[in-house]
């Protein structure tokens, strides 16, 4: 059985993989999951950010004792996993991403981070902070400013430079969902143009959010990926 580590997007946890892991391991693979610092009920780091989950995710792989296992990373899962892959070219097996945000600048990072307003979200969407607030307990107003800055970080100074993915050795599989609107088809295509064992595949009628996905669908593209 071939091992599969999922990793969740920012202001996710594991347990909105659920359904996913579910489907994977009908198709024989051992799931492995794990939510970032300051994520679900994960405690806070000394620091928060890509570089930072990419080492918590290189600290899960020696701890499990995994030899090169796949990754599928969704939204910011799949950057931390490129990001590690860039930096340590002999940890990862396969990776496979969802509607991961490459492009970077800081006209994005400000459009970006006005739907991370802790208070515009409690009176606009109370259901949603509701939810938020339920998943990752009471510092989630706390993860909600610390991911802001993190994105704005990231306008001013890519983690990933387009540049960076001709570097990376893996199989690569770069998805997007087709109804996406906060990641392009362009900054997709990009990336993938620049990998050097990269492969590209879309979802229909598939939004951002990982709870609109088909995961019968994306656990079959994982499979004949992997």
């Amino acid at each position: 059985m071939k091992n599969i580590i999922l990793l969740h997007g920012a202001i996710g946890a594991k347990d909105q993989l659920e359904p996913l892991a579910n489907e994977l391991k009908q198709q024989g693979y051992n799931i492995f999951t794990l939510s970032f610092s300051g994520h679900g009920q994960t405690p806070f780091a000394t620091y928060f950010g890509i570089e930072q989950f990419a080492l918590e995710l290189e600290q899960f792989i020696i701890e499990n004792k995994l030899e090169k296992p796949t990754v599928f990373g969704y939204s910011m899962g799949g950057y931390v996993a490129l990001y590690l892959a860039h930096r340590n070219k002999n940890i990862l097996g396969d990776i496979i991403t969802l509607g991961t945000k490459f492009e970077w600048s800081p006209e994005i990072s400000a459009k970006e981070i006005k739907m991370l307003d802790s208070k515009t979200i409690m009176e606009k969407v109370p259901k949603f902070a509701e939810a938020i607030q339920k998943r990752h307990g009471n510092d989630w107003e706390l993860l909600l400013q610390k991911t802001a800055e993190m994105m704005l970080s990231l306008g001013n100074k890519n983690a990933l430079p387009l540049n960076d993915f001709t570097a990376i050795e893996n199989k690569v599989l770069i998805g997007l969902a087709d109804k996406d609107n906060m990641v392009s088809l362009e900054e997709t295509t990009a990336v993938y143009k620049q990998l050097k064992n990269g492969a590209m595949y879309m979802l229909p009628n598939i939004k951002h959010p990982i709870e609109t996905v088909n995961v019968k669908l994306l656990s079959q593209v994982i499979k004949e990926f992997n």
